[in-house]
């Protein structure tokens, strides 16, 4: 039962206020986007041992039984298979989407045997992992997800006005189905001269049934000026979360996140495949190969009552999410698994008590449990707990 000491990224993209203001701590004036909490070799956590700092992942290859249990060191190899994340957007993120287990395995080898080095701009496939992800608002939170159906796309291009838009929205009416979108999704990713200059300018002033989403569409186009990633954009659904909703993401699916603050967790991958709104590497062929040209249902998550947690379903076992909402009065919850555990309070103080004494940590502190720690939560406020999903009660 260990303190976790984590890293915050700093990319362009993050908020100056919302990761401050849940910590209580002052802004620094630079956009502070991601907080990771983890073993991922890029930042991993550290806890203390011997009176010094280690990096998580280090601990977990000195004794990966002991830190991650049988199951799961059987079912995964000797990593953590999830990083826990608090994501706060202050700008549209780039739409991406990553592989399936399949394609990153193939990519990776693929691209180990044409000598291309881990950490260059261009590499696609950063390791062997798929990477579903899952993201639970804390604040109001918006973002992409997922292609709207060929029909309603047509509708959406359609309302903006804008002449050039005219031939795609011609087929995604007369072939509407996954071969309709895959050929507009192509064609978006090299637009003829114009047409972005043309829609940019339609968002300001178009309305109609889309007004929200176009008005989001809007916000993209001015915090990416001239990026063509803002035609793909459009052929997205805009969805709308409120605290506690929450989204899956999974292979192939395109998506981006446009504003607000959430607790965000993912298989322990760095597979990224972006589609635009990004000044990083694009890899058109494959990323066309990696997307799921379908078009179904956006499905928000609500939590269901699991024994006495709120769990967010998911249908991959890299990762389990709960939310645990302690109150005055009642009974500590048992929290020991045979599995590896993060607790991360987001409101009020959560307490964490063991045989090695109790942590108590406030919004935005987190606690790593190894696999088989005997401990119990309390306290009064919020705790989001992350394990894989072959977690079992010892």
């Amino acid at each position: 039962m260990n303190l976790l000491q984590n890293t915050v990224r700093s990319y362009d993209w993050g908020s100056t206020t919302l990761l401050p203001g849940l910590m209580g701590v002052p802004p620094t004036g630079e956009p502070q986007a991601e907080l990771w909490m983890g073993a991922h070799p890029a930042a991993p956590s550290r806890i203390r041992k011997d009176g010094a700092l280690v990096p998580l992942d280090r601990v977990i290859g000195v004794d990966p039984e002991g830190e991650l249990g049988t199951a799961v060191l059987r079912r995964f190899g000797p990593r953590l298979p999830f990083l826990l994340k608090l994501l706060a957007a202050g700008a549209p993120l780039s739409v991406q989407v990553h592989p399936d287990l399949a394609q990153a395995r193939a990519g990776f080898e693929r691209e180990n045997a044409l000598g291309v080095p881990l950490d260059a701009p261009h590499r696609t496939y950063r390791d062997a992992q798929h990477k579903p992800e899952m993201i639970v608002a804390l604040t109001p939170f918006r973002g992409l997800c997922g292609f709207r159906a060929p029909g309603q796309c047509a509708e959406l291009l359609d309302t903006l006005g804008v002449p050039g838009l005219r031939p795609y929205a011609g087929t995604l009416r007369a072939a509407p189905g996954t071969e309709a979108l895959a050929g507009v999704f192509r064609a978006f990713l090299r637009p003829p001269a114009g047409l972005l200059d043309a829609v940019t300018e339609a968002l300001t002033t178009s309305a109609g049934p889309y007004r929200s989403d176009i008005a989001a569409y809007a916000r993209v186009a001015r915090a990416h000026p001239g990026d063509p990633g803002l035609l793909s954009a459009l052929m997205l659904r805009y969805v709308e979360l409120a605290p506690g909703e929450g989204l899956f993401l999974g292979a192939g699916v395109p998506h981006a996140y446009l504003s607000g603050l959430g607790v965000e967790i993912m298989a322990g991958s760095d597979n990224v495949l972006r589609c635009g709104l990004t000044s990083k590497h694009i890899d058109a062929d494959e990323l066309v190969r990696v997307v799921r040209f379908t078009a179904p249902p956006t499905h928000v998550l609500t939590p269901h009552e699991e024994e006495g947690e709120e769990v967010y379903p998911a249908p991959v076992d890299d990762f389990r999410l709960s939310r645990l909402r302690p109150r005055p009065g009642e009974p500590p919850r048992p929290l020991a698994l045979d599995a590896p555990q993060i607790v991360l309070c987001t409101e009020g103080e959560i307490s964490v008590s063991g045989a090695e004494g109790v942590l108590r940590i406030g919004p935005g502190r987190s606690v790593y449990l190894s696999a088989g720690t005997e401990a119990v939560l309390g306290g009064t406020g919020t705790a989001y707990r992350a394990t894989t999903g072959t977690a079992a009660r010892p």
